[in-house]
C-alpha cells in the first residue's frame, strides 16, 4: 500500500482553508505520487493549537462541515485527519480514518499534555480505546502526538495485534527536539515491536514553530525515512504485509543531521514568515542600529519575507558612532533592503524641554536615556501605521531576561523574533549567516555591544559580561537551578544574586513584550509563568 505523509503548514481557525489544504494535498498524492491513503497532522481542520476557540459553539458546525468535503473527497483517496470532536459536552482531541465517502474509524487521544507550552487538559477529555485498522493487509493502531510520550497506548495497540502505529503530530520545536524524537521512537519500537509513522506538522503559529520533520521508523530501530525540517510536502512511501513486521520501502534519503545554528535559524526564518503573513501585515519594518541584534534580525526579515518587503530605520543620535550608522547602511544595502535614515535629536530635544520643568531640580538618569529609546519606538510605530508593516522588536533573551530593554522604547513591536535567543547565540547565528553569504559587516560582530544611549556606554558596565550571564541565565530561567546550586557550580556569588535579582524583578516588562519564537525547552511567555507580584526570594 502506497502511503502519503502530508506535511503541512496549516492555519489556525482557517476550517474553511485547511480543508481546501487537505483536500488538494490528497488529490496530488493520488495523482502524482499514486497514493492510497495520506496521513495529515494533529487537529489539521482546525489548525494547532486552537485555544480558546474550542469553546466556540460554531467551530464544530466548521468542523462538521469540513468532515463531509473530505468524507466526499475519500471516495477516491483514504485519508488519517486530525480535528477537534464534541459529543455530549465533552471535547477531544481526535482523528478520523475517512475512505469510501465516509468515516470509517474514530480514534480520540488518550494522553493529554499538560506542560511547558501545552494546555490540553483545559480543554479535551481523554479517550480510552485502541483503534485498529486494516490498511492493505497490516493491522494498523492511529495514535495521537502526546500519545507515543507514555508508553501504553503504543503497548496497548501491539497487544491487540497492531504491526504498524501511525501517529500524527502537532510537535513544536525546540533546538533539542529532534533528538528526543528520534530516541522516543526508538524506545516505543524496541519496547513494542511495531514499525511507527510519525507525522508532524509544519510552520509558526504565534510563539511557537512546528519544523515538520517527520519520520518512520522499523521494528528493529531503522529509520528509514525523514522529511525535511520546515518545509511542506508530500512523502509517499510504500508498506508491504510481511509475516511478523511490514515492510517500508522508501525511495528518500535521509537528511544528514543539520548544524544546531542552521536549524535555529531555519526556524525563526519560519516564525517570522508565518507570523508577519498569517496575521495579513505587507511586509516588516525595524530599527537598525549597527549592532548584532537588529543585523540578525534584518537578515532573518530578509530571508523570510524577501528585500522588497522590509524597512530598516537607522534613527542615530548625538551619542551613536559613525561606525554604527556606515555598518547599517551597508548591511541594509547589501541585503537590498529600503533603508531610511532619521536622526532623533531633534525629537529628543523636544520632549527633554517639554519635561524641563518637572525634571529641572533632578539630575539627568536612565530616563533621559530612556526617552531616546522611546523616540524610537515612536517611529518605528508610525512608520507601521501608515505602510502596514508588522515592528519586528529586536531585543534578545538576555535583555528581556534581565530588563536591559526600554518598555515603549526598544521593547516597541508586535514580534520579537530574538525573544527565546540569548545574546551569545546571536553571535553564532550571526557567524553562521555570514558562512552561508558575508552580508553582516565583521567590524559588527568585533566590536563591544553598547545601547549608545550616553557617551562611551557598553553593555558591560550595567551587566556581567555576556558568556558567564547567559551560563547563569540558562541554569536559573531553562533549567530552574537555585541560586545556591549555581554558585556550587563555581560562578560568582554576588554575581548570580545580582543576576537573579535582575531577572525576579522584571517579570513585569517581560508580560509586557511582544510575543517571540521559541527555540529552546524554556522560553518566556507561555512557556515559563511567573508572577508579576511576588514576595519569593532565594537570595
Amino acid at each position: 500500500m502506497r502511503i502519503t505523509i502530508a506535511q503541512v503548514n496549516t492555519l489556525v481557525g482557517d476550517v474553511a482553508g485547511n480543508t481546501q489544504r487537505i483536500i488538494r494535498a490528497a488529490l496530488e498524492a493520488r495523482d502524482r505520487q499514486g497514493s492510497e491513503l495520506v496521513i495529515f497532522p494533529e487537529l489539521a481542520v482546525t489548525g494547532y493549537p486552537p485555544e480558546d476557540l474550542l469553546y466556540r459553539p460554531d467551530l464544530y458546525r466548521q468542523t462538521a462541515r469540513a468532515l463531509a468535503e473530505i468524507s466526499s473527497a475519500s471516495e477516491s483517496i483514504a485519508m488519517i485527519v486530525g480535528h477537534p470532536e464534541r459529543e455530549q459536552g465533552r471535547i477531544y482531541n481526535a482523528c478520523s480514518y475517512l475512505a469510501a465517502g465516509r468515516v470509517q474509524a474514530r480514534y480520540r487521544k488518550r494522553v493529554l499534555p499538560n506542560y511547558s507550552v501545552f494546555d490540553e487538559k483545559r480543554y479535551f477529555t481523554p479517550g480510552e480505546d485502541t483503534c485498529l485498522l486494516d490498511l492493505g493487509g497490516v493491522p494498523t493502531a492511529m495514535t495521537i502526538c502526546e500519545d507515543l510520550w507514555e508508553p501504553e497506548p503504543s503497548l496497548d495497540a501491539a497487544r491487540r495485534g497492531a504491526k504498524l502505529l501511525i501517529n500524527i503530530n502537532a510537535s513544536p520545536y525546540h533546538h533539542r527536539k529532534l533528538e528526543q524524537r528520534r530516541d522516543l521512537l526508538q524506545t516505543r519500537a524496541a519496547e513494542t515491536g511495531l514499525a511507527i509513522v510519525y507525522v508532524n506538522l509544519v510552520g509558526g503559529q504565534d510563539e511557537l514553530v512546528f519544523d515538520g520533520a517527520s519520520l518512520i521508523i522499523t521494528p528493529d530501530g531503522r529509520f528509514v525515512f525523514q522529511a525535511p525540517e520546515f518545509e511542506e510536502g508530500l512523502y509517499t512511501v510504500s508498506i508491504v504485509p510481511g509475516p511478523t513486521a511490514p515492510g517500508i520501502e522508501s525511495d528518500y534519503a535521509i537528511p544528514a543531521p543539520p548544524a544546531r545554528e542552521q536549524s535555529i535559524y531555519r526556524a525563526l526564518v519560519t516564525g517570522v514568515r508565518d507570523y508577519t503573513r498569517k496575521n495579513g501585515f505587507n511586509g516588516a519594518v525595524l530599527g537598525l542600529s549597527g549592532g548584532v541584534d537588529s543585523a540578525l534580525t534584518l537578515c532573518l526579515a530578509v530571508d523570510a519575507l524577501g528585500p522588497a518587503n522590509v524597512e530598516a530605520m537607522i534613527m542615530p543620535s548625538r551619542y551613536t558612532a559613525s561606525m554604527s550608522v556606515e555598518d547599517s547602511v551597508t548591511l541594509a544595502r547589501t541585503l537590498n533592503a529600503r533603508h531610511h535614515t532619521i536622526p532623533i535629536d531633534p525629537s529628543v530635544d523636544v520632549l527633554l524641554h517639554s519635561l524641563s520643568p518637572l525634571f529641572a531640580d533632578r539630575a539627568p538618569d536612565t530616563t533621559e536615556e530612556n526617552v531616546q529609546a522611546r523616540c524610537r519606538g515612536l517611529l518605528l510605530m508610525a512608520v507601521s501605521n501608515k505602510i502596514g508593516s508588522l515592528v519586528l522588536a529586536t531585543g534578545n533573551k538576555s535583555e528581556m531576561a534581565v530588563g536591559y530593554a526600554t518598555l515603549y522604547g526598544d521593547m516597541a513591536g508586535g514580534f520579537a523574533p530574538l525573544k527565546d535567543v540569548f545574546k551569545t547565540l546571536v553571535y553564532r547565528l550571526c557567524r553562521w549567516r555570514n558562512a552561508q553569504s558575508p552580508d553582516i559587516p565583521l567590524r559588527i560582530l568585533e566590536r563591544a555591544p553598547s545601547a549608545e544611549l550616553r557617551p562611551d556606554q557598553k553593555d558591560e558596565d550595567s551587566l556581567p559580561p555576556y558568556d558567564k550571564l547567559d551560563a547563569i541565565l540558562e541554569r536559573y530561567i531553562e533549567l530552574d537551578r537555585s541560586t545556591s546550586e549555581i554558585i556550587g557550580e563555581g560562578f560568582d556569588a554576588d554575581m548570580v544574586s545580582q543576576v537573579a535579582r535582575m531577572v525576579d524583578r522584571n517579570e513585569y516588562k517581560r508580560r509586557q513584550a511582544a510575543p517571540g519564537i521559541k527555540i529552546t525547552e524554556r522560553a518566556f511567555g507561555r512557556d515559563r509563568r511567573y508572577p508579576i507580584t511576588s514576595a519569593y526570594r532565594e537570595f
